[in-house]
């Protein structure tokens, strides 16, 4: 199968099988994918707006004219960047695992369009926020359209006469993550339980699971990935994946067991090896998790603004180191 140029857009990667991609895939810039046989066709997760989600759609559509009458979608976790442009497909059948469609009503769309209103009140939290989500999309006017159908565990449907398995592996970046694994093709959309060239946020964790989900990824046959952000990979993708992860999880021991606080193990790992990632502001985010995990689930769900104060100042600091030249728009942070 064909593994295309990272450009934006709908690439078809062969056998029924079609990989919509949003560089750079960094906050927010999230893929997409489809699959039709047989004139009948599944939507892998929809985009974080109803500009960016209705550009994917009209591109299918032209592309792909079965998915016109789209025969379902399913949405791989709660995040907004994968559910927020459900309002667009209102009324067909959307599947998700319980876990996430309980996670949709945590933070719905109408507390970022706040947030887009408000982030010159909230600090370096704010101004970070603006930078690498609230100036890229328009979350004003969006509604909250969750699963009409969920399932826990396993579900397998199918598209014409390809059979579809819906696998579950969270709680790992979310509550409900689930893979998209179309066998007789060896394809696979993973959500977000891949980050292909970027630092994942594992929100929920445990870190453990999601190298359990690495695992499971790597036992079955596989092809051609795609990803929830990044270009299309393969087996090696994964490989490279979990093998951060594992560094992660090793790292953060290390400073746990050294009475380090997450705040000191996340400015003390050296990243050396994963300076081609991006994000490294989400090392915060990864070492908490990591810490939680440690301690038994005895420290608190993450304070999610605390982590994107600590994510601010780190993102602020990197571009002001790399960027001296006048009138560079990161100068002085």
């Amino acid at each position: 199968m064909r593994k295309p140029d990272y450009i934006k857009g709908l690439h078809d990667i062969g056998r029924g099988h079609y990989a919509y991609l949003v560089p750079d895939g960094s906050w927010g810039w999230s893929n997409a994918g489809l699959i039709e046989d047989s004139g009948q066709t599944l939507l892998v997760d929809t985009l974080f707006d109803l500009d960016t989600t209705d550009e994917m759609l009209r591109a299918m559509r032209a592309a792909v004219p079965a998915s016109a009458e789209l025969g379902a979608l399913i949405n791989t976790h709660a995040n907004g960047d994968h559910t927020f442009g459900n309002q667009l497909l209102e009324g067909a059948r959307i599947i998700a695992s319980k876990a996430c469609a309980e996670d949709m009503k945590l933070r719905p769309p109408e507390e970022l369009a706040r947030w887009g209103r408000e982030w010159q009140n909230m600090g370096i939290a704010g101004q970070f926020w603006q930078e690498v989500i609230g100036s890229r999309f328009n979350f004003e006017g969006i509604r909250l359209v969750l699963p009409t159908e969920t399932f826990s565990g396993e579900m397998k449907l199918k598209v014409g006469d390809k059979e579809v398995h819906l696998v579950e592996v969270g709680p790992a970046h979310t509550r409900g993550d689930v893979l998209v694994y179309v066998p007789a093709d060896r394809v696979l959309y993973t959500g977000d339980i891949l980050f292909n060239g970027g630092h994942p946020a594992i929100w929920a964790g445990p870190p453990s699971n999601w190298v359990k989900a690495c695992d499971l990824m790597l036992s079955w046959d596989l092809e051609t990935v795609v990803p929830g952000h990044g270009p299309v990979t393969d087996k090696h993708g994964i490989r490279e994946f979990r093998d951060y992860l594992a560094y992660i999880i090793a790292q953060s021991r290390r400073c746990y067991d050294e009475g380090m606080s997450f705040e000191q193990a996340a400015d003390t790992i050296s990243l050396d090896r994963w300076a081609h990632l991006a994000e490294a502001e989400r090392l915060y985010i990864n070492v908490y998790a990591c810490y939680r995990e440690f301690s038994g689930g005895e420290l608190p769900k993450p304070d999610f603004m605390y982590l994107y104060q600590l994510m601010a100042k780190r993102h602020f600091r990197h571009h002001a180191q790399h960027c001296q030249e006048p009138g560079c728009s990161h100068a002085g942070h």
